[in-house]
């Protein structure tokens, strides 16, 4: 979906949490829609259940009670946790997804996180347009909701401590956002095709994650300026930044629902939602580490 400018965050307030698990254990959503590598064999259903649970997650997030669904993975050992950000029509099937990959493949907590709270989703484009623009006029209600979901990873029982998030088209903005304000609680930021644009920029040596940036080099929406102007304020600001363009990707390279009918600059590129996906894990054992 379509980018948008990321705003400053503020950092959470305190929350409240509640965990319930789905009935029957872990709830499976198609994890083979993130197309992995062809040469990769996908576990089956049933071995996914038995590696992984996933948990309703319902929080106290800023102003707004957030309902996320939480990963975990096998064992009892703690572990890093990462929070996912979802485009602009929310906490779908493709966010929950990702989560539940991340916590069997990687081994992490993941949690599909809400920012518009109740677990909404917009019925249609125009209005998550509309949704967007609100939470884009109060950046301190977005960062408070965005905040929240990072305090739920780090106040569960099997976390390490180290938490990281993703985000795409505006998730990826949301995670530049959290960047930007300096959150101690993220480590780890990447953001797949997000928005680079900001009307207030990082401040020198106030940027304690490292940064993952990944974006197609054809996409209109983030322009080779953007992306310049970018790299100029990670720099100002001294932060652990790497920067990825992928030649032959626009954007939404991620979603494998983004076929190009709806704009021809928001299309999936296998190549680049494969190689992406390796970088973000890196860049994660990296910091992790």
């Amino acid at each position: 979906m379509v980018c948008v400018i990321p705003v400053q965050a503020a950092l959470a307030a305190p929350l409240k949490l509640s965990w319930r698990r789905f009935a029957g254990g872990a709830s499976h959503c198609d994890i083979d829609a993130l197309q992995r590598p062809r040469d990769e064999k996908p576990a089956t259903s049933g071995e996914r259940r038995m590696s992984i649970e996933t948990q309703e997650v319902t929080y106290t997030a800023g102003d707004t009670q957030a309902h996320g669904v939480l990963a975990v993975p096998a064992g009892h050992d703690k572990v890093p946790g990462v929070a996912i950000f979802a485009d602009i029509m929310g906490l779908g099937k493709q966010t929950k997804a990702w989560g539940q990959r991340i916590a069997d493949e990687l081994g992490y907590l993941a949690l599909a996180a809400d920012v518009y709270g109740g677990g909404a989703s917009p019925k249609d484009f125009p209005e998550g347009m509309a949704w967007l623009n609100a939470l884009l006029k109060n950046p301190d209600q977005l960062a408070a909701r965005a905040g929240g979901a990072l305090k739920v990873l780090h106040a569960h029982p099997r976390c390490n401590g180290k938490v990281g998030a993703i985000g795409f088209c505006f998730g990826g903005s949301t995670v530049l956002a959290i960047v930007r304000d300096g959150n101690p609680d993220l480590a780890a930021g990447v953001s797949f095709h997000g928005g680079l644009q900001t009307n207030k920029r990082a401040q020198k040596g106030k940027v304690p994650a490292k940064v993952l940036v990944l974006t197609g080099a054809e996409d209109p929406m983030v322009t080779h300026d953007h992306i310049a102007d970018f790299l100029n304020e990670m720099r100002d600001a001294e932060a652990d930044c790497q920067t990825i363009a992928y030649t032959g990707a626009v954007h939404s390279f991620t979603n494998p629902d983004a076929d190009g009918r709806m704009m021809p600059g928001i299309k999936f590129h296998e190549p680049t939602n494969r190689r992406s996906w390796q970088a973000m894990k890196t860049h994660f054992e990296e910091v992790f580490a």
